[in-house]
């Protein structure tokens, strides 16, 4: 049974918590803005809040500390590449959308912004288990399903997917690192790409992978190893 006084709350709330909300947004903002210019160790909780305009006690309800909003914006960051990743992913080749993605999930890491929050700092900040939660979210499950429609199609012999993806995952993940730490990221870049494009011929039917390149729309020639 509604009441007036119901009817009166109920609006009070919802504002609240869209209210809520959008400082919880500009927080993590102004903490994605300072992490990814000055890295983890460099900036305060103080910093953040100045940056966003509010109290530390708003950072305190919605974050328990610089952990766990470095937490929330690792996360965020990687739900980004992914939800890019994703879109490539959905192109009608199958075989141009698993290279092609996998080769996107590695030139994300380009952006330095990106590899000193998912990549430098996530590996001393966050402990193991949080980080391979977060690959597998935001990594494994995308490359599964590609993985999938490029088998339906016959783009790559069947294998059991789960492992697959998995394993891709982990080496995609090996080849960020790569390039993050790389003292000439484009190049090593290029060289990631490369090998990426190797792994993956050797999932395709035998046929497939003998034949030209050019059933691969969009795919880069592979250099021989010198």
């Amino acid at each position: 049974m509604r009441t007036e006084g119901m009817e009166v709350k109920q609006p009070f709330r919802s504002q609240r918590v869209a209210q809520g909300e959008e400082t919880k947004a500009t927080l993590l903002a102004a903490a994605r803005e300072l992490f990814g210019a000055n890295g983890y160790a460099a900036t305060s909780l103080e910093d953040v809040v100045a940056r966003a305009g509010v109290t530390k006690g708003a950072l305190y309800h919605h974050f328990r500390g610089k952990t766990e909003l470095f937490q929330a914006v690792y996360e965020q960051v990687k739900r980004e590449i992914s939800d890019e990743v994703v879109v490539v992913f959905l192109e009608p080749d199958p075989w141009y959308a698993l290279t092609a993605g996998c080769q996107l999930m590695i030139d994300a890491q380009l952006d330095p912004a990106v590899r000193r929050i998912a990549l430098h700092d996530a590996r001393s900040v966050l402990d193991w288990e949080t980080i391979r939660s977060v690959e597998n979210r935001y990594g494994a499950v995308g490359l599964r399903g590609v993985l999938r429609r490029a088998v339906r199609a016959g783009a790559i012999d069947n294998q059991p997917l789960r492992p697959l993806a998995l394993m891709l995952s982990g080496a995609l993940g090996e080849a960020c690192f790569y390039v993050a730490d790389a003292d000439d990221p484009e190049a090593a870049r290029a060289e990631a790409d490369s090998l990426v494009l190797r792994l993956l011929e050797g999932l395709r039917p035998r046929a497939a992978a003998a034949g030209p390149h050019s059933d691969a729309p969009g795919e880069p020639e592979v250099a021989a190893s010198a």
